[in-house]
């Protein structure tokens, strides 16, 4: 990390010129330096973060707070996902043939929940045009 910070400071004193060195006022350069790299620690294994804040410095001199923020806004890379495998089409037929039964019996429920339309279209007298067209539209997607 101490070549990092090296690098660092190099690189806002050449960007900052005399607002750097102002910055770090009285201060010995040593202990600025150990004060940053105590800040930036988190960054340790997520360089690309600091690289990212160097891309994109303010206009006026960063303190080290100011720096660290502009870290923690580096966008997160992009991860490239592999595409997914094709499906064996003889695998998927038996995987649903053993599914067969549940499908059976899926279809006979879904029947026995109709039962209310097939009664209301059974016996439309006195039913409103509202529950009729519902009976008839719950018929229609079966």
């Amino acid at each position: 990390m101490i070549k990092a910070i090296d690098r660092l400071f190099k690189r806002l004193s050449a960007t900052y010129g005399a607002d750097w060195e102002r910055s770090l006022g009285a201060t010995p350069e040593i202990d600025a330096k150990s004060v940053w790299a105590h800040e930036l620690e988190q960054f340790k294994g997520s360089l690309r973060r600091v690289a990212w804040a160097l891309e994109n410095l303010p206009e006026r001199c960063p303190n080290v707070i100011a720096f660290k923020n502009l870290c923690r806004q580096a966008p997160a890379p992009e991860e490239v996902a592999l595409p997914a495998p094709k499906a064996d089409p003889a695998r998927v037929a038996a995987e649903l043939a053993k599914l067969g039964h549940i499908r059976a019996t899926a279809a006979v429920a879904v029947a026995g929940r109709l039962d209310w339309a097939k009664k209301i279209l059974s016996s439309p007298e006195g039913r409103t045009p509202t529950v009729i067209r519902m009976a008839k539209e719950a018929m229609g997607s079966v």
